[in-house]
């Protein structure tokens, strides 16, 4: 991956709906070129997918929670991951190191929801425990930073 690719991809993550001839204006390349060198990103699997950012309260999903899951098995498995993808609030799932097992990001509309998310939560085999963290307010929300690999250092 090279600079070029990295502009393509900090380009994309501004407007992912901007034509292949804006975005090849953008890095110097033509909108044959540009077009060609998104084509391999997403072969390569860099580009996972193309969507839109959507605000969650605007659709009735205020209510943001990280909850972390103990277990008194190794929860890496694919029926573990089966289980919680079947939970449409759960987000995300993370297989994370440290006290927990798990760390599972879910959004509901209401704090009454999220208790029901937490007992479906609890069905899945292994769960022994959760502690929850229900969030107040976002700072704000950043994508990955393409254009500098070492800027997180």
């Amino acid at each position: 991956m090279d600079e070029i690719d990295r502009a393509l991809l900090a380009a994309l993550q501004a407007d992912a709906t901007q034509a292949y001839a804006a975005l090849g204006k953008a890095v110097g390349l033509s909108a044959g070129s540009a077009h060609e060198r998104v084509r391999k990103l997403r072969e390569r699997g860099t580009i996972r997918r193309t969507t839109i950012d959507v605000d969650p309260a605007a659709v009735g999903r205020g209510v943001l929670a990280f909850v972390m899951l103990q277990a008194n098995v190794w929860m890496g498995d694919p029926p573990t991951r089966d289980a919680l993808a079947a939970i449409p609030e759960i987000q995300e799932a993370h297989i994370i190191a440290g006290s927990a097992s798990l760390l599972v990001k879910i959004r509901t509309s209401t704090p009454e929801q999220l208790q029901a998310v937490l007992r479906r939560v609890f069905d899945v085999d292994g769960v022994t425990g959760t502690q929850t963290i229900v969030v107040l307010e976002t700072f704000f929300e950043r994508p990955l930073n393409v254009t500098d690999p070492d800027s997180d250092r």
